[in-house]
């Protein structure tokens, strides 16, 4: 009963109750964190990350918010990152705030192993490297500092 080769695979819900324990303990040196987007979201699908921008940077100092959404195949397949705050990098989609897979190796060299923790990690590695760390940002404080959900057609009135 030889066990080379072989190995345990975690079910996805067992892997993803492992991360949310791990996000709420904060492990790390405090300067990414994530959580569920949505407590009753029994498939645990949609989570929320936050990454401290790096020092001597021109990041540092911002809060960046993301979206992270693992469908049935994670961790199996990357899940797919969006920034909410609005950011300028190389890797991020300026219209959408998608973190572009083939521009950011992490999640196109996908691996099962990898967690939503990695993933904020490099994100942050990546403001940090040399063609990220000196471009220009978008204004803090501003009405488009965040992105809004896509929720539909917003109507605005105005009484006089």
């Amino acid at each position: 009963m030889g066990s080379e080769g072989s190995r345990v695979v975690v079910p996805r819900n067992f892997r993803l109750l492992e991360e949310l324990e791990r996000g709420e303990k904060a492990i790390g040196d405090g300067t990414v964190s994530y959580g569920m987007d949505d407590a009753d979201d029994t498939y645990m699908r949609s989570w929320t990350g936050t990454i401290l921008g790096p020092h001597n940077t021109v990041h540092e100092g911002r809060i960046y918010q993301l979206k992270l959404f693992c469908d049935d195949n994670y961790p199996d397949s990357a899940p797919t990152v969006r920034f909410q705050t609005r950011i300028n990098m190389t890797c991020v989609n300026q219209d959408t705030g998608m973190v572009e897979p083939s521009l950011f190796p992490m999640l196109a060299n996908w691996q099962r192993e990898y967690t939503m923790e990695d993933i904020l990690t490099s994100l942050k590695k990546e403001m940090a490297s040399s063609q990220n760390r000196k471009l220009g940002q978008p204004q803090e404080g501003g009405s488009d500092d965040q992105r809004s959900e896509p929720k539909g057609l917003m109507m605005r009135c105005t009484i006089l």
